[in-house]
């Protein structure tokens, strides 16, 4: 009576349950040979491989559970060689792989004499024909499936979250506000305001401190600022013989700041310390990446000109005691290699004179950057920060500009502003995740 009930319950188990349940000693109480067998059997039928093409391809197969939850995983014998996790091959430390791939190139290198299952490890091993050994995890395997399903995962997961576009009328439901405070002290707080930052790319912070390191405090929490020739923090104030457009009190029109860098900041992290009281000062934002879809799928001609179309973007002075000049070439609209929108330029007063392309695209170049224009401004939304909020948007994405406003005696617009680039944000990010997940 006893090994059937065994039985019953071990069949019903799936793989990862009965190993955590075996070694940790639950079962041992009853620990009856019939039981015991029962669960090796289990153990050694849950995994099947085989090896095909030649030794240059290897199927793993769950052979348990129900059957639209078992996976195939196909691995080319080549990439399992090249990416060998023991110590002759991999250093763990640094998480490197040390093997010189001159010395796998070989036929023999990449061919598998044996492929077989160790089920006390949840793992495969491989015997290669140059008498190399291999063990892979499963779990470690499952993660590099080639599967289009896991590889979608990976790049909206783990490498970035996939951007949600939104036009102005979405804008009311997509802006995120988040509290000063929880960001700093918060890892959970942290990590879902730079994932709202990475999916809609704007967000803003209240009830910040009024002190001016507010925006070097975020920056920091993050990883660190990026510098450019206009320093760390920057102010964004009325200043006389002013060296940048933007300390100017005129309109401000929609753009992106530093399209003239070839490594574009980030994020621009703007604190306001002091709001004009005037009716002007007021930011103006639009997602770049609606303006390029909306212009793909109703202008499509024009889509692939500002696709295509490299323009110089520039800026000549000096600030913070460096006299730069600063050149950039590319599109209006750049692609990332998956086909994902990547990063708008856009900014009227840092597009050069110099406009390196054939003559006969000029024409076609001006009417699509004007059709661009159009449906940017017609998707414009408005928003007035007031002290002690923080206005965060992702610079490569969301065009940003200012209403004018007037300045007097006693009520001067002041905001401090930084920059962090997205390489440290989705570093930050996915330590994150991993930490937060753990718990």
């Amino acid at each position: 009576m006893f090994s059937s009930r065994c039985s019953r319950f071990i069949t019903n188990f799936n793989y990862v349950q009965a190993k955590q349940q075996i070694f940790s000693g639950i079962l041992r109480t009853n620990s009856k040979s019939t039981c015991v067998a029962r669960v090796n059997i289990v153990l050694k039928r849950w995994l099947s491989t085989q090896l095909i093409n030649d030794g240059k391809l290897i199927i793993v197969r769950e052979t348990e559970g129900r059957a639209v939850d078992r996976r195939e995983m196909k691995f080319p014998t080549v990439w399992l060689r090249d990416n060998c996790q023991c110590s002759e091959c991999f250093h763990d430390t640094t998480k490197s792989r040390k093997i010189n791939w001159e010395r796998c190139s070989n036929e023999t290198a990449i061919r598998a004499a044996q492929v077989t299952v160790d089920s006390s490890k949840n793992a495969i091993i491989i015997d290669w024909q140059d008498a190399h050994k291999s063990k892979y995890d499963l779990k470690w395997l499952k993660q590099r499936d080639f599967s289009p399903e896991q590889r979608k995962k990976y790049t909206e997961e783990v490498y970035k979250p996939k951007e949600i576009i939104w036009g102005k009328q979405d804008y009311n439901k997509i802006l995120k506000i988040y509290d000063f405070h929880k960001i700093i002290t918060n890892d959970s707080d942290l990590y879902n305001w730079l994932k709202s930052l990475a999916v809609y790319g704007v967000t803003i912070i209240k009830d910040a401190p009024h002190d001016r390191t507010v925006s070097r405090q975020l920056a920091d929490r993050i990883g660190f600022i990026k510098r450019t020739t206009y320093g760390e923090e920057f102010e964004v104030k009325s200043k006389e013989n002013a060296r940048n457009y933007a300390y100017l009190m005129t309109p401000l029109p929609l753009h992106i700041d530093m399209p003239y860098y070839e490594y574009i900041a980030g994020i621009n992290i703007l604190h306001c310390l002091v709001q004009s009281k005037s009716q002007g000062g007021a930011n103006l934002l639009t997602d770049g990446f609606y303006v390029a879809e909306q212009l793909k799928q109703n202008y499509p001609k024009y889509f692939e000109i500002l696709l295509k179309t490299p323009v110089d973007w520039y800026d000549i002075g000096k600030d913070s005691g460096m006299e730069f000049h600063n050149i950039w070439r590319e599109p209006v609209i750049n692609l990332d290699t998956d086909g994902r929108y990547h990063r708008i330029n856009h900014n009227t007063t840092k597009r050069d004179s110099h406009f390196t392309v054939p003559l006969e695209v000029v024409d076609l170049w001006y009417e699509a950057y004007d059709k661009f224009l159009q449906i940017a401004y017609a998707s414009t939304v408005e928003l007035k920060t007031n002290p002690g909020e923080v206005f965060v948007f992702n610079n490569r994405r969301i065009l940003h500009g200012r209403t004018a406003y007037s300045d007097s005696a006693e009520n001067k617009r002041h905001l401090i502003g930084a920059y962090v680039d997205w390489d440290i944000i989705y570093s930050k990010m996915r330590i994150l995740k991993a930490n937060l997940e753990k718990v």
